[in-house]
């Protein structure tokens, strides 16, 4: 009241407003001036969420001001709650929908372009007419989650199109939104007097101090969590100052001139106020943004960058120069001429200094080498997706995957990618929960699957990592020099030990599964490479249309086995695995399927405790197929193959030894509980005999091992005392 005579619902609508950003300027002037592209990120996403809040709270305000709502705090922030939450529940759905589409529509990209925009009309559409939430939060929201999943799941040549077919969409729009604006804002600032133009300023002042808290005040604590990054002080002022209005602003205030439930003095002030602060943000923060950007240094490259830049620039002109000179000699070029070309390579070779490599630092070198080599991994896999040797659902994880171990990179530097490879090989949540389920429940069916597609990635990821390798050696040498590159080598070679250690075993125990992961690896590449041909020769004029069409199904009929995907047996019935213990062969049929029912079947992975030291005496183990490793006392240790059993002497009362048992392979068991044990032995007393003589054997070989240790322990010299 002692600034404005509007009421406070009106001033809250009009922030509303103007808290929206338009970051295409900015993003326009960034690349003009080469920012770094994480800036252009951080002012894209804080936009982005910055006017999907704002629109949604502008929605309940008007909503109050309309008369259709109650001016309470509670109630404000209820309302706000249900329109933001809601509109992002509603555009998660309808992405995810819009992506399972996708698959359908694969390989026609002038309808998957059409299903993002009918996806855009439809999310707001549908939220706001009908589940009466926040369309713009919903529109938001399923275009990040097409942007994200979408990559890999429509075809490749549409993402290619997709990003240029929205910036045109995104011109249009913001174009019609200014055209509009120009049409009506002459007769709206023509009524403004200067209390209002007084309220302006008043206005620019406030959402500037504003802006200053969220990002000196919110970002840094954002920053100590887990869901933030640090961000350097440069940058916080360029977001602070960056922060211009534009086409959204204006598109609510002019809808807000359209409301006649909203009193004509309010619907003038907010136009002119928030029209006047719009030109006023793109006269004064969008001129003097190019100025503040290089005066904070901030479009310059730093010191490792710059001395990348003149190594790439040397390796690159040399090898031009060469080529360069080749040409000449083949087209009978001029000698003066050629001089002259040379010329312009020896001047520019002679302004880079080419021992300025030297001086970075070791570990400099090769963290941005490791860097390269990570935005390299991220492609290949794109590429492989593009060559259709994935599914989507592979290609997802293993994007997914190279973003984090870029990520680790940028951050960590060689201590980051370390971590970042030993967790790249670790079992996944969703892995984990298969085989948590299966161990309460016995399902196996989402363990079978969780457990093919580790093999499948894992197999990737090698191919990958190996190409890696030679991709280092070949492009990375001349860029950072040969001991750098050498390290690099060294530490993707362990990760790929990593990953071959991880294999071995799933090789070794679904040999026909790693047999079929081959075929289809080797016959999608096979696919591709016959496709590529074909256009080759489509693209010569060696073929028609039709002949090339006629080709390209004899292809997909060709090689369509390899898209059929079959399951992995994890092999974990009961019945069939007691086949294999010798310790139940001559047994009846009743008793076989007695026990069947009484043994709980289990998949082991490599290295997990089977058997600690807490759980001797509750259940004991019969190895199927697999083997496992007893730890003893002494550190010496005991393998225990297919048709072996462990843990019965707990079972009996005898706890003289209590070892810990740890598989050492995909180990299939079979459990059986203290009590079933017991209700077993009494009821089939052929298998109690045959229990207890392996029982006396083992308990006679601890005896011998016990006095083994004893008489070594007394003929060990004492000690004299101090």
């Amino acid at each position: 009241d002692a600034i404005s005579s509007y009421g406070l619902v009106v001033c809250l609508l009009l922030g509303a407003i103007v808290a929206t950003t338009d970051p295409v300027a900015v993003v326009g002037i960034f690349r003009e001036v080469g920012a770094p592209k994480r800036l252009t990120t951080l002012v894209e996403g804080e936009s982005l969420f910055n006017d999907a809040a704002s629109i949604a709270l502008y929605s309940v305000l008007l909503a109050v001001l309309g008369g259709h709502g109650e001016l309470t705090a509670s109630g404000i922030f209820n309302d706000f709650i249900v329109h933001f939450i809601g509109g992002g529940i509603a555009g998660f759905a309808m992405g995810r929908l819009a992506c399972f589409l996708f698959a359908w529509l694969r390989g026609f990209p002038t309808a998957e372009i059409t299903l993002t925009l009918t996806l855009a009309y439809l999310s707001f559409f549908i939220s706001e007419h009908y589940l009466n939430v926040s369309g713009v939060v919903a529109t938001v929201i399923a275009g990040l989650v097409v942007g994200s999943t979408g990559r890999t799941r429509m075809s490749p040549t549409t993402f290619e199109y997709l990003s240029s077919a929205w910036e045109q969409f995104g011109f249009w729009a913001n174009s019609l939104i200014f055209l509009f604006a120009a049409m009506l804002i002459p007769k709206l600032m023509a009524a403004a007097d200067w209390q209002e133009l007084a309220l302006v300023a008043v206005v620019f002042v406030a959402t500037l101090v504003a802006r200053a808290i969220v990002v000196f005040g919110l970002l840094p604590l954002l920053g100590l969590t887990r869901l933030g990054t640090k961000v350097s002080n440069p940058y916080k002022v360029v977001m602070l100052w960056g922060g211009l209005r534009g086409a959204v602003s204006l598109a609510l205030a002019l809808a807000v001139t359209e409301q006649t439930g909203v009193a004509e003095e309010a619907r003038q002030f907010i136009a002119v106020a928030t029209t006047s602060y719009v030109l006023l943000t793109l006269f004064i923060n969008g001129i003097s943004l190019r100025p503040l950007i290089r005066m904070l240094g901030l479009n310059q490259l730093s010191p490792v960058e710059r001395t990348i830049r003149n190594q790439a620039l040397a390796v690159a002109l040399e090898d031009l120069q060469g080529k360069t000179e080749d040409v000449a000699r083949a087209e009978h070029i001029g000698t003066e001429v050629r001089d002259r070309i040379r010329a312009v390579f020896d001047a520019s070779l002679t302004s880079v200094h080419d021992g300025q490599v030297s001086q970075m630092t070791d570990d400099q070198r090769v963290a941005v080498g490791l860097a390269i080599v990570a935005q390299r991994e991220e492609e290949m896999f794109f590429d492989i997706l593009k060559a259709q040797i994935v599914d989507w659902r592979m290609a997802e994880t293993l994007l997914a995957r190279a973003e984090r171990l870029e990520d680790a990179i940028r951050l960590g530097g060689i201590p980051g990618f370390e971590r970042a490879i030993v967790a790249d090989v670790r079992y996944s949540t969703g892995f984990r929960l298969a085989l948590r389920l299966h161990y309460l429940f016995g399902f196996q069916g989402w363990l079978a699957r969780e457990l093919g597609q580790r093999f499948a990635n894992l197999m990737s990821k090698r191919s990958v990592a190996q190409r890696l390798i030679a991709f280092a050696r070949e492009q990375i040498t001349p860029l950072l020099g040969e001991e750098a590159t050498q390290r690099i080598v060294s530490l993707h070679q362990r990760r790929l030990d990593l990953i071959e250690n991880a294999m071995q075993a799933l090789n070794l125990q679904y040999p026909s599964y790693a047999q079929w992961l081959q075929e289809s690896y080797l016959g999608r590449v096979a696919r591709e490479m016959e496709r590529i041909r074909y256009r080759d020769m489509l693209e010569q004029f060696l073929i028609s249309g039709e002949v090339y069409a006629d080709l390209m199904a004899q292809l997909k009929s060709r090689w369509a086995h390899i898209d059929k995907h079959p399951p992995l047996d994890i092999e974990m019935s009961a019945a069939d695995l007691i086949k294999r213990v010798p310790l139940f062969e001559g047994l009846s049929a009743d008793s076989l399927r007695a026990i069947s029912k009484l043994l709980k079947p289990r998949l082991a992975l490599p290295d997990q405790r089977v058997l600690t030291k807490g759980r001797h005496g509750e259940e004991m183990c019969f190895v199927a197929s697999g083997a496992v490793a007893v730890h003893l006392p002494d550190h010496t240790m005991i393998e225990l193959g297919s048709g072996e059993f462990f843990g019965e002497l707990g079972l009996l009362g005898e706890e003289q030894l209590m070892p810990e048992v740890t598989s050492l392979g995909y180990s299939k068991l079979l459990m059986l509980s203290s009590r079933d044990f017991h209700a077993l032995l009494a009821r089939d007393e052929h298998l109690r005999e045959r229990i207890q003589v392996v029982a006396k054997q083992r308990l006679r070989a601890i005896e011998v091992w016990k006095q083994f240790s004893q008489a070594n322990a007394a003929s060990a010299p004492v000690s004299p005392p101090v």
